[in-house]
């Protein structure tokens, strides 16, 4: 058990009378006290963020207040604590002072004396509390951009968001394609949050076998089916204290579905074949690639759970949205690829940068991370340059090499990427490519490409 955050003040003292007296004069203030007979498992009560102080007698049966002092300061050196002495323990108290006491007080005291010393004591503590969210903001601001690189609009409301949701209780859906780091931003949210310290665990249910999803995420007891032999511990139940990620969450059957609805509202489990209901503390993420609404309507999502996950939803932008954010990635991954393989990193060239920001990306990131992998080691790179609506494109090769080659390797690029497109002739593709169509003839001719088209035929006249 731990002291409520309420609590500003926990009064120790084994004079019960002293103890009334002092409690009486905290209280008349306006101060939220808890007054304690002894100092024994108070810092196990106590978390590290608790934003009171403690005043404690020193001579105290069992554990005394210098003893105290040190449990407590292993804990949090910077917790405020305040001894009462008698005369004779003066010096004691100063040796306490020296071991990190924030005041003493020596009986008999007024009560005025007590009050300032108290007030000045929690005014320093939430300066210390204080100082602390912040220097934690800007550490996980820093472990954001880390973890989700990018300067792009669309990137920088995404940290934006996922701060501000890490820190609360509330269940999270994430929209995105795939490749897009759906898993990524999920394990940010853990450990952004009070939860970091408990288990991260992550499954997918669209890789789940349809006759084994309900014992692995709920459990089962022996016996509940045939092979049941010994009981088992879902994710759910073995995910308590910290975060479940479940990812292609609109794979699961609706059957699945209404156990999950009723696990997010009352927050128990029930292992398949027993009937104790487990009381969970938990955060679901949960995350999808396809449109939970759209789903909802026809029949394959259940509309009650969708709602229910609907109420923090976080998008992933998926790469093509994010400018140049693919450059810095690439980069990025690139340099890490280098270093995990003990090779000299590369930086790209002009063309080479101009072929990416071209790109459409549509494996997202993870595409883009396998081929800055084969960038770092040395390796020719083929984009496939299908777009995200399944239109195909021609395979655009990324090399190295001087300015000659990477201008004509550009070239080529431009011209077959245009080929890609619907055009009726020869003088339409010159024009989409702002070139005479003698030179379009010359080049296409130069990069080995043809124009085919079974509907229109290039006459003579047509390459002049």
């Amino acid at each position: 058990m731990t002291i409520d955050n309420r609590i500003q003040v926990v009064l120790i003292d084994d004079d019960p009378h002293l103890r009334q007296a002092l409690s009486q004069t905290l209280d008349l203030a306006g101060l939220k006290i808890l007054s304690l007979a002894e100092a024994k498992g108070l810092a196990a009560q106590l978390e590290r963020d608790w934003p009171g102080v403690v005043v404690s007698d020193i001579r105290m049966p069992g554990m005394d207040g210098l003893e105290l002092l040190t449990e407590l300061h292993a804990q949090d050196p910077e917790l405020p604590v305040l001894l009462i002495t008698g005369h004779g323990d003066v010096p004691l108290a100063v040796q306490a002072m020296r071991a990190g006491a924030y005041d003493f007080l020596e009986k008999p005291f007024a009560s005025d004396a007590l009050l300032d010393s108290v007030r000045r004591a929690l005014a320093l503590r939430r300066l210390v509390l204080d100082n602390r969210s912040l220097r934690l903001a800007l550490s996980d601001r820093n472990e954001l951009s880390a973890r989700l690189v990018g300067q792009s609009a669309p990137m920088l409301r995404l940290r934006e968001q996922i701060g501000a949701l890490a820190a609360t209780k509330a269940d999270v859906l994430i929209l995105g394609e795939t490749g897009a780091g759906k898993e990524v931003v999920a394990r940010a949210l853990h450990d952004l949050s009070n939860r970091r310290n408990g288990p991260f665990v992550a499954i997918n249910a669209g890789a789940l076998a349809e006759s084994v999803v309900e014992s692995e995420l709920f459990g089962h007891e022996p016996g509940a089916f045939t092979g049941a032999q010994k009981r088992r511990i879902g994710k759910f139940e073995f995910a308590n204290g910290g975060t479940l990620f479940l990812d292609e969450i609109e794979s699961m059957s609706l059957d699945v579905q209404v156990k999950l609805l009723r696990l997010l509202q009352e927050r128990v489990v029930e292992r398949l074949g027993g009937n104790q209901q487990i009381p969970l503390d938990i955060r679901i993420i949960a995350a999808t690639k396809e449109d939970l609404r759209q789903s909802a309507d026809q029949g394959r999502f259940r509309a009650d759970l969708y709602y229910r996950l609907n109420v923090a939803p976080l998008r992933i932008p998926p790469l093509r949205e994010r400018g140049e954010d693919a450059l810095v990635l690439f980069q990025h991954f690139a340099d890490e690829a280098s270093a995990r393989h003990g090779l000299p990193p590369h930086e790209l060239q002009p063309g080479q940068r101009a072929l990416l920001l071209r790109h459409t990306w549509p494996g997202n990131v993870r595409e883009l991370q396998n081929a800055a992998e084969r960038f770092a080691l040395g390796l020719e790179l083929a984009l496939d340059n299908s777009s995200s609506d399944g239109v195909s494109g021609t395979a655009v090769e990324v090399v190295g090499g001087g300015l000659s080659e990477q201008v004509e390797h550009f070239e080529k690029s431009l011209i077959a990427a245009e080929l890609a497109r619907s055009h009726s002739s020869v003088r339409s593709l010159a024009e989409a490519l702002g070139v005479p169509r003698k030179t379009l003839h010359d080049k296409l001719r130069k990069h080995g490409l043809n124009f085919a088209d079974s509907s229109a035929h290039t006459s003579t006249d047509d390459l002049d």
